[in-house]
């Protein structure tokens, strides 16, 4: 590799990052930096929700995955793409009509608790943090990996080149940015897998004579077969299809558009995008396979995006392909750690900064600064960034999930019932994640129950939030009727009664609950 190369391509990104979010100097109100004033069109947010949502998983740990364990892993990128179809079918619309700015505002205005508002705000707060980690190892690996500069390294950068994104323009600055970086990455991922596939198939020889032949892949020693496969796949199916929906920073971008339709039309757009950009890891994991079966021996299946081109591309060729594909490896760091520093941001600012923008800038110091102490304790957790990734989707998955679903489109949904299945479905899932990263599970049944959680975690959410609040019927907002038409009515028929009825407000026809949100700075 070049090194001097791969540095330019690492500064370029940042000074990008950097310039792109100097738009969001002009934000001024609290609107601005919390939903962007709720003016974002719907290509624009796809390409950003799509931005946000393409993480160091998608970027590096799928290939990684392939490389190591073959086809099974194709399902990380179905399940993640297959999660926005979910969400668009059952949420979509209805949370953006909610007028909320964090999923924490939509818990409260549904279900009229402050108990349930703080459960809400701990867990976007826990699992922005845990997502935020896998981040910023990916960015340790690859700094590591294209500059030889040490772990730490990436995480601080990319901690410090996220912290002036979010402090300068909250929402309105990280939109933008994410939408160019989708692109940027969708680019790094795609002009080197077309050259990959040319050399593969033997249309162009770079080095004027065809690559070597590839050795055999083995079969990893860690593949598993027979039931605990199967319960693996059907586990991460569920995590991936349900937990999409339960991330805060993507719920966040929904309450940006500036209506329910579209927000659908967003979701239409992310399943195009997202639907283009995962066939691409597929290629390096295949090729990986072929041309490099050795970084899975050595634990170094993550790095096969970043190697590759240098290993069948010689000379400057390979030099450039790679340094392309290190600039969209941190674009995909910095766009995820923005999303999720400014989802965590909002509700640390409204639940204990007062809400306002220096409240907001104050908490987003706390949202990135945490992480990154956290990423450098657990530099060498020795799990791959796509699995740890999917771990956190079953936290997600077992816990705003069914607040949402249920909250949604179930009227008997009660508070005591929505504490409650947040606190099972999220501590089991917590608990698994947690004894998964200590490698306490071990081989067998209880290895594969931990490391993959969501086939039981998230039924014994649903569950105890349905029984909970079948037992409590009493404690059904008073509001409920009122509030279930607004999520559902479209916004020309609801318009008499959403000035009426007490939900997190917008500026249009939205009744704020905080009118102080909307003061200037």
């Amino acid at each position: 590799m070049s090194t001097a190369g791969n540095l330019t391509a690492v500064l370029l990104v940042v000074a990008l990052t950097v310039a792109v979010g100097g738009y969001g100097l002009k934000s001024r109100s609290t609107s601005d930096f919390y939903v962007a004033s709720r003016t974002v069109s719907p290509l624009r947010n796809a390409a950003a929700v799509s931005g946000e949502y393409l993480s160091a998983a998608s970027y590096l740990g799928i290939a990684g995955l392939l490389v190591a364990y073959g086809s099974t892993m194709l399902w990380y990128g179905i399940g993640y793409t297959a999660g926005y179809l979910v969400l668009l079918v059952l949420v979509a619309a209805p949370l953006r009509r909610s007028g909320a700015y964090t999923v924490s505002d939509f818990a409260e205005a549904r279900l009229g608790s402050s108990a349930v508002r703080r459960t809400a705000t701990a867990f976007v707060v826990l699992i922005g943090w845990l997502y935020q980690v896998p981040q910023l190892q990916g960015a340790g690996l690859a700094l590591h990996a294209a500059l030889g500069a040490p772990a730490w390294s990436g995480a601080v950068l990319v901690t410090a080149v996220v912290l002036v994104s979010v402090i300068a323009g909250g929402m309105r600055s990280v939109t933008l940015v994410q939408a160019v970086q989708f692109w940027l990455k969708l680019a790094a991922l795609a002009v080197p897998a077309i050259v990959l596939l040319l050399v593969w198939r033997g249309a162009w020889h770079p080095s004027g004579s065809p690559p070597a032949a590839p050795a055999p892949a083995a079969r990893p020693a860690a593949d598993q077969g027979g039931g605990q496969a199967l319960y693996g796949v059907y586990s991460l199916m569920v995590a991936t299809f349900l937990g999409a929906m339960g991330l805060p920073h993507v719920i966040a971008r929904f309450y940006t558009n500036p209506n329910g339709r579209a927000a659908r039309r967003t979701t239409v757009g992310v399943l195009g995008l997202l639907g283009a950009f995962y066939l691409l890891p597929e290629v390096y994991g295949g090729l990986g396979r072929l041309y490099a079966p050795g970084l899975a021996a050595a634990d170094r299946a993550d790095t096969v995006v970043l190697l590759l081109p240098g290993r069948l591309v010689p000379g400057t060729a390979g030099q450039l392909l790679t340094a392309l594909v290190v600039a969209g490896a941190f674009a995909a760091f910095l766009s995820t750690c923005s999303g999720l520093a400014l989802s965590v941001a909002a509700v640390l600012s409204q639940d204990l900064l007062g809400g306002d923008v220096r409240g907001f800038r104050r908490a987003s110091a706390l949202a990135v600064l945490a992480p990154c102490a956290i990423a450098l304790l657990l530099s060498e957790s020795g799990v791959s960034v796509a699995h740890e990734v999917g771990l956190i989707f079953s936290v997600a998955a077992s816990t705003f999930c069914p607040l949402l679903v249920l909250g949604i489109w179930w009227r008997r949904l009660t508070s005591v019932g929505a504490v409650a299945g947040m606190l099972v479905g999220g501590g089991l899932s917590v608990a698994a994640l947690t004894l998964t990263l200590l490698g306490t599970g071990g081989p067998g049944w209880a290895g594969i129950l931990l490391a993959e959680p969501a086939a039981w975690s998230v039924p014994a959410a649903f569950l105890t939030m349905v029984g909970v609040s079948l037992a409590t019927p009493r404690r059904v907002p008073a509001g409920t009727s009122v509030m279930l038409a607004r999520l559902h009515l479209p916004e020309a028929l609801d318009a008499g009664t959403a000035g009426r009825s007490a939900v997190t407000g917008d500026r249009s026809s939205r009744t704020p609950v905080r009118p102080s949100r909307d003061r200037r700075h």
